[in-house]
């Protein structure tokens, strides 16, 4: 197993100087000296002595969460249950906003690796770009051999445990309601195309299509931002190049939301001209008119059950867990058969 003086051998500075750089010592170090001792740790996977670790928990007592925007009412109720747990064990919540920026992730795991938090926990989606994906895991791990705890929500190729929401899932439910319905021609108002959570989302939705003898094409399919704005802009897109839409699936509320705004400022009524779905459910859903059918995922119980598992006592071994989360499909008004087949 490797030692503190090896690793410092390795990077060429002395045992303390690695000792700070691998603690997150507040004392300036260069970029170039932190980078020589973090390169040298990953090489040995150098692990401090389970003595050293403990000593280190005893004076961590804040948890960095970070999420794309907290404004944002998907994480907004993920943080609620978050919060409540770190609460209850008298912990301080650090909440960190990416604006969907990977470098940004990249500087606040550093951020809070320096300033010894407790656990990280990464609440926002996956992106499919294997560099930063290798680039984070990396961080992630060093962060985890200095003592910290790890745990995301959502697909992710990270170390630490992991909240799973069921994504493909709820996008079948979608489509089984849809087809099911007897809708056949739909548009897909989704969410960035780099993101895991759009992918798996529109996975689920072509998986029912199939089910059902029909196609989900590419011209079917407008990505924009996971926001009210984004949901109007692409539901004009749709309605501009696909007529005879009868069916809208926003892959999250806030999209279905803009949706719902842009088909009324058109006039076109909800659900006797168009049916709309959302996916999430979040509070609002069941206060705008129409109120919207949706997909339901228990936001705050998976921040609530991602803080469980970052504050717990680290399992034998190291075994991540995995804790997967249903979907469920709430029907309220703003969906209904085609007009044709009523």
């Amino acid at each position: 197993m490797a030692t503190l003086a090896d690793v410092a051998r390795r990077a060429g500075v002395s045992p303390a100087t690695a000792s700070r750089i691998i603690n997150g010592s507040p004392k300036p170090v260069t970029d170039a000296l932190r980078e020589r001792v973090l390169a040298a740790v990953e090489e040995l996977q150098y692990v401090p002595n389970a003595h050293a670790q403990q000593l280190a928990r005893n004076h961590r007592s804040a948890v960095g969460v970070i999420v794309h925007d907290v404004s944002d009412p998907y994480f907004a109720e993920i943080t609620r249950g978050l919060q409540r747990v770190a609460t209850e064990h008298g912990r301080l919540v650090i909440i960190c906003n990416t604006y969907r920026d990977p470098d940004k992730e990249l500087e606040y795991v550093e951020l809070l690796r320096a300033n010894q938090a407790a656990a990280i926990i990464l609440a926002g989606s996956g992106y499919h770009d294997e560099q930063f994906t290798h680039t984070l895991d990396a961080k992630l791990r060093v962060y985890q051999s200095t003592g910290g705890h790890v745990a995301v929500i959502g697909r992710h190729e990270h170390t630490g445990h992991a909240v799973i929401p069921a994504n493909e899932a709820g996008g079948h439910l979608v489509g089984a309601e849809l087809y099911g319905l007897g809708h056949t021609r739909i548009g897909v108002v989704a969410g960035p195309r780099h993101l895991t959570t759009t992918t798996d989302r529109i996975a689920g939705l072509r998986r029912a299509a199939r089910e059902h003898g029909q196609k989900l094409t590419p011209r079917q399919i407008v990505y924009a931002d996971f926001d009210r704005s984004g949901g109007a802009s692409a539901t004009a897109t749709l309605l501009d190049t696909q007529p005879g839409l009868t069916a809208i699936a926003a892959m999250n509320d806030s999209m279905a939301i803009g949706a719902l705004s842009l088909l009324r400022s058109r006039g076109i009524d909800v659900p006797g001209q168009i049916s709309v779905i959302g996916f999430d459910d979040m509070p609002i859903a069941r206060d705008v008119t129409p109120a919207l059918t949706t997909i339901r995922l228990p936001l705050a119980d998976m921040g609530a059950r991602a803080m469980t598992l970052a504050l717990q006592p680290p399992e034998p071994l190291n075994t991540p867990q995995i804790e997967h989360v249903a979907a469920e499909l709430v029907r309220r008004e703003s969906s209904a058969a085609p007009a044709g087949d009523r």
